[in-house]
């Protein structure tokens, strides 16, 4: 006998913990039954099937049509920002362990067509080339054992800045200007700052790391980061003294220095590596010097894999396996 495929089919009324969850934010729609229709995709949202596009949805959601969630996701208005700042004040109730800190990195989405808002050829992480997609900066609190979102926001090439048909199309708001993705991220530690998400410091990747400016107003905002960098990362050991490569720097290091530290426990047994850390001064491309943190990573039983470099601003008497850990708390979005 031929096996039917089954369709997963939505419930005709709102399952009880998504109206429960929906019950705590109050959506500025222009329009009442938008909040029906939030439900209604959200309840497909949530079913087993594969295909989330909206005509799927409508045909196993009861009591949509395809015309109101298209409607939802496209043209409909409503105050993203505000709702967003209510589910982190939500978050900001939940228990906590404190010691958090902000995460920032890039996500990709590969598109095939030119229509989607910010979608270009640029470099892609997830097919790990240039390719046609959009990318989002964002902004995640995390601590040692859970990792909730603050914020994202689109990041838009410059050729969707210069064509004012083209952002008329696509509802680009007009207030929308250019922006690198570092300045978005510094953006994004000014609104989780104005929301009161407290954390500890600032952990990124080396897209981030290795921007100065970034770096840079992540001190003027009095903010410690442990930002990943990569090997040739300019640095100096004294205010005097010639810059030169991370990796050249830490190579010399003697094997004394080196310490064995673990930082997280994974399936096969306690995560760990080589490390150690070096006092020195980053050296800009406008040759100024700011101090810091030069940290090295290598493989903890042999000398062959992959090196791991990190710069830090935290104070002359932070531990080195408290930077450490910050440092790899960023498998919450490496995953």
């Amino acid at each position: 006998m031929e096996k039917i495929k089954r369709i997963p089919q939505a419930p005709n009324e709102p399952m009880p913990e998504l109206a429960e969850f929906l019950a705590q934010f109050q959506v500025h729609f222009n329009r009442r039954e938008s909040r029906h229709a939030t439900e209604r995709y959200l309840t497909g949202l949530l079913t087993e099937h594969p295909n989330t596009n909206c005509d799927t949805l409508a045909s196993i959601v009861p009591q949509i049509s395809e015309q109101s969630l298209q409607g939802l996701v496209t043209v409909m208005a409503w105050n993203e920002h505000d709702l967003n700042r209510q589910r982190v004040q939500v978050m900001r109730t939940l228990p906590t362990e404190g010691n958090g800190v902000l995460l920032f990195d890039d996500t990709d989405v590969p598109k095939q067509g030119r229509a989607s808002v910010g979608v270009a050829r640029q470099y892609s992480g997830s097919l790990g080339k240039v390719a046609n997609c959009q990318v989002t900066v964002n902004c995640t609190y995390a601590e040692r054992t859970l990792a909730w979102p603050i914020a994202t926001r689109l990041y838009l090439p410059s050729q969707w800045i210069t064509d004012t048909a083209r952002r008329t199309r696509a509802h680009v708001p007009p207030e929308v200007t250019a922006q690198t993705k570092w300045e978005i991220a510094l953006d994004l530690v000014d609104q989780a700052n104005a929301w009161g998400v407290r954390h500890a410091c600032v952990v990124c990747d080396a897209g981030y790391g290795d921007n100065p400016p970034f770096l840079d107003g992540l001190a003027v905002r009095r903010e410690r980061y442990v930002a990943a960098v990569r090997a040739d990362f300019a640095v100096a050991t004294s205010r005097t003294a010639p810059a030169q490569r991370a990796d050249h720097l830490l190579a010399i290091q003697a094997e004394r220095a080196w310490a064995t530290l673990r930082w997280k426990a994974g399936s096969l047994g306690w995560l760990k590596a080589r490390f150690m850390a070096l006092r020195c001064w980053r050296v800009d491309g406008h040759g100024r010097r700011r101090i810091g943190w030069l940290i090295g990573q290598r493989p903890a039983r042999s000398t062959t894999g992959d090196w791991k470099y990190f710069w830090s601003n935290c104070s002359r008497h932070t531990p080195l396996s408290v930077m450490v850990e910050y440092a790899h708390r960023r498998h919450w979005v490496e995953q």
